[in-house]
């Protein structure tokens, strides 16, 4: 790619980013830290990224390198992602709906959250995200099919214990 520009190519992808380090580290403070030394490891390589095929999947693989060695040094238990807002209300939903809706949605993010890395990382940057496989398997350095894989038994596992859970109860 020629012609990059850090404000261009590079600062727009700070809230993608960020969405993916807080998938990794679901942290909001350590996500944004992740953020700013990928922003500044993005920049010291500047005079790479001729060279470089997509400054977007650079990015990422970087974002997601720093939020796993994070993640390797904390070797902490993952706690619940509590600031993603994923659907507004429908106001012509009763209180009762409301209610029943976003503690669906809580149900789901804890599900994700649940999920083993790579499965969750994978899920992120698809349904999340919206990038193709082979953007997917560029990022976490793995193949398409290994990427196709891990999204199906993500969402086969979520979409198992929801049943579970709608049917039986916790």
């Amino acid at each position: 790619m020629k012609n990059l520009s850090f404000r261009n190519d590079v600062l727009p992808l700070k809230d993608m980013l960020y969405r993916l380090a807080l998938r990794i580290v679901q942290e909001h403070e350590e996500a944004q830290d992740i953020v700013q030394d990928t922003l500044m490891k993005v920049w010291s390589k500047r005079d790479e990224w001729e060279r470089i095929d997509s400054i977007e999947a650079y990015s990422l693989t970087i974002c997601r390198n720093l939020a796993l060695d994070k993640l390797k040094m904390k070797s902490s238990q993952n706690e619940s992602l509590d600031s993603i807002h994923l659907t507004a209300s429908d106001p012509n939903n009763s209180p009762y709906e409301q209610m029943l809706q976003k503690d669906r949605i809580e149900l789901v993010r804890r599900m994700v959250n649940a999920l083993p890395e790579k499965q969750r990382s994978c899920m992120q940057l698809r349904d999340f995200e919206g990038r193709s496989y082979k953007e997917i398997a560029q990022i976490l350095n793995i193949s398409e099919d290994q990427v196709k894989v891990n999204i199906f038994r993500a969402r086969q596992a979520i979409k198992q214990r929801y049943q579970e859970i709608e049917e039986y109860g916790l």
